[in-house]
């Protein structure tokens, strides 16, 4: 299987790891560690060293209860980013829902579109459609200030399977390729804790549907609540949760500790060579 993405044609017969590089002052994880133009494309370059395969540039907090962030400021965050990296050999994901911004850092040298909103903002479709990157389509409960306040299913895996599976039918229906479309599940968008690891334990289920699978749980805050460990540290949790994703199948993992992340998939990949 290969993602189609633009000028790049990413090889899935391994999982890849995409590094995250948040150039936001309010993420999460990293509290703007990498806020700024030159802060984010050293923080990326240290991904590619460590082993990155693609690069996520986020100019916008999707935490429960961030401000969001206006059309010009988030072109201010990522797009010199992107263009500081557009010949670094990698695959370059802009992480925005905003058409403007998609269109914005696609001419900077983006490669892929990873929406949290599943291309729902007016535009935002046609901009992919126009264009030949990859996308990734996440399912979320909500927007991302009120998403936690009360997440509610019946029937949590199969709304979620159903969400997905209809909206990249009408991505494709309206003319992005099945081969340029990568699905999410959306591990802490909108979902209890109960409901974020019931979706963990059934990756398995998305694999089956023949889109590549994307898992981002990198150090979320369902991962604190079961170990008990705050934000910056939970990297053993993130480690192990991403390899429970990708012995599950899961074709991309999103990351923030990518170094330790890609030692637990060699090892990984090592034991499955030794399986007799």
């Amino acid at each position: 299987m290969f993602w189609h993405c633009g000028s790049m044609k990413l090889d899935l017969s391994r999982p890849l790891i995409m590094g995250i590089v948040n150039a936001t002052p309010d993420s999460f994880s990293d509290g703007g560690a990498h806020h700024g133009k030159d802060a984010a494309i050293a923080h990326a370059w240290r991904l590619i060293d460590e082993g990155a395969d693609i690069l996520d540039i986020g100019g916008e907090s999707t935490r429960p209860g961030a401000a969001p962030v206006s059309v010009v400021e988030e072109i201010r965050r990522v797009v010199p980013v992107i263009e500081a990296l557009r010949d670094c050999g990698k695959a370059i994901s802009v992480d925005t829902s905003k058409p403007e911004v998609m269109i914005a850092a696609i001419q900077a040298g983006a490669h892929i579109v990873n929406d949290v909103r599943a291309l729902t903002m007016p535009g935002a479709l046609e901009v992919v459609t126009q264009s030949d990157v990859g996308v990734c389509v996440m399912h979320m409960q909500g927007e991302p200030q009120t998403m936690q306040d009360a997440p509610c299913y019946e029937d949590v895996l199969q709304e979620v399977e159903d969400y997905l599976l209809d909206r990249a039918r009408y991505c494709e229906l309206l003319g992005i390729a099945r081969e340029r479309i990568c699905l999410d599940y959306g591990f802490g968008f909108g979902k209890t804790v109960e409901q974020n690891f019931a979706l963990l334990a059934n990756t398995d289920r998305f694999v089956r549907s023949g889109y590549p699978i994307m898992v981002g749980l990198s150090r979320k805050s369902s991962l604190g609540v079961v170990t008990g460990r705050g934000v910056n540290d939970r990297m053993i949790a993130s480690v192990s949760g991403a390899l429970l994703a990708m012995q599950a199948g899961a074709q991309i993992i999103r990351v923030h500790d990518v170094a330790q992340t890609v030692d637990a998939l060699k090892i990984w990949l090592m034991t499955k060579q030794q399986r007799i």
